[in-house]
C-alpha cells in the first residue's frame, strides 16, 4: 500500500469514523485528482477525492459545489474536508454516466435535463470572484493545439504563411468568445461529467475550473461532445431550442438565431482545438494513450464546417492532413 493510500485510510478512520469498508478506484480525470468509491458493510457508498495539495487545490471545488447546490443543481454534497492533506469525502452520485447511456432513444430526454440544468446555472449561479475567460486564457488554450498537437504529436511545422493565417483564425475565435454574453461556465460540461441520478438530475461533477465566460461554451461542450457525436441537423435543433430559452430568460437580447449559431460553431472550434491539444499532452506527457482515439472525432467537428465557414479554410486544410 502506498504512503498516500495509508494517509487516506487513516483520515477515513480517524476523522470520518469509517472503519469497515472496501475502497476501489471510482474514476480518474485528466488532472492529478483521483477518486475512490467507499462501499460500507451496509452497502452504502461514498466517494473520496484524493487531490495532492502540491498539485491540486480543493478550495475551488468546494466553493463551486456550494454555488451549484444553492441553486438546486446536483453537485455532490461535501461531507468532510481535509485541505491540508487534499482529501474530500463526497456524496456518491452513482456510476450511470451520460456517455454510457446516450443513444437516439435516450438523448432527447437526457439532453433536455442537462440543458435545463445548464440554463439554471447560467441564469442563477453567481460569477462573483470567478476567473474570467479572457483573451490571455483563451490564447493559452489555443496554444495547446500548436504546441502539443502540431509540434509534438504530429510533428508538423507551420510555414510563415500558415502561422500568420492561423493566428488570424485564433483572433477570430477569441473575439467570438468575448463578444457573447458572459455567464457562469462549468468549462467541461459533457457526457463524462454528467450522471443519471436521483432528482435533481443530472448529477454534475468536475466543475472546479469554472469561470465567467461565453454563453455558448457549455452548450457546445454538451452537444458537440468530444466523446460522442450527433448529426448536424440534430445539433442545430438543440442550438435553436437553447436560443429560444436564452431569449425567454433574458440572457439574450436583440441577437439573431444566425448570430447565435455562428457563436456556437466558432466557440466549439476553440474548444475542440484546446481538446486536441490536451489529448496530445495527455499522451506525450502523461502516457495516457487512450485519449488519442478521441482526436479524429474532435477534429472532424471542425472539418465538417468547411462549407459554412470559409474563414477556417487554412485550419481545416491542416487538420485534413492527419
Amino acid at each position: 500500500m502506498s504512503k498516500r493510500l495509508q494517509q487516506l485510510n487513516q483520515w477515513l478512520n480517524n476523522d470520518c469514523q469509517l472503519f469497515e469498508y472496501d475502497l476501489a478506484p471510482a474514476s480518474a480525470d485528466a488532472s492529478f485528482r483521483s477518486y475512490f468509491r467507499i462501499t460500507q458493510k451496509n452497502k452504502k457508498t461514498l466517494i473520496v477525492m484524493d487531490a495532492p495539495p502540491e498539485k491540486e487545490n480543493c478550495e475551488p471545488f468546494i466553493e463551486i459545489a456550494k454555488r451549484l447546490t444553492a441553486m438546486n443543481c446536483h453537485a455532490p454534497e461535501i461531507l468532510k474536508i481535509n485541505l491540508e492533506k487534499g482529501f474530500l469525502l463526497l456524496e456518491d452520485l452513482g456510476e450511470r454516466l451520460y456517455l454510457d447511456e446516450l443513444n437516439q432513444q435516450t438523448v432527447e430526454r437526457l439532453y433536455g435535463d442537462a440543458l435545463s440544468a445548464l440554463m439554471t446555472m447560467q441564469v442563477c449561479v453567481s460569477t462573483e470572484n470567478l476567473a474570467t475567460y479572457n483573451k490571455t486564457l483563451l490564447t493559452q488554450e489555443l496554444a495547446l493545439f500548436t504546441d502539443w498537437y502540431l509540434t509534438q504529436q504530429v510533428q508538423y511545422h507551420l510555414s510563415k504563411q500558415e502561422t500568420t493565417e492561423l493566428n488570424l483564425i485564433f483572433d477570430l475565435l477569441i473575439e467570438n468568445h468575448l463578444e457573447q454574453p458572459q455567464v457562469f461556465v462549468h468549462r467541461d460540461y459533457h457526457s463524462r461529467n454528467l450522471l443519471i441520478c436521483e432528482s435533481p438530475t443530472p448529477g454534475i461533477i468536475d466543475f472546479q475550473d469554472a469561470v465567467k465566460g461565453a454563453l455558448t461554451y457549455d452548450l457546445v461542450s454538451l452537444i458537440k461532445d468530444c466523446y460522442i457525436k450527433w448529426p448536424r441537423e440534430q445539433v442545430l435543433e438543440w442550438i435553436e431550442g437553447y436560443y429560444d430559452l436564452s431569449m425567454q430568460s433574458g440572457l439574450l437580447q436583440q441577437v439573431s438565431l444566425e448570430q447565435f449559431i455562428r457563436w456556437a460553431d466558432l466557440t466549439a472550434v476553440q474548444r475542440h482545438l484546446k481538446a486536441i491539444g490536451i489529448f496530445s499532452r495527455l499522451n506525450i506527457r502523461d502516457n495516457k494513450v487512450g485519449y488519442l482515439n478521441d482526436i479524429p472525432r474532435t477534429a472532424n467537428y471542425i472539418i465538417d464546417l468547411e462549407k459554412e465557414y470559409s474563414e477556417l479554410t487554412v485550419l481545416i486544410n491542416i487538420l485534413k492532413k492527419f
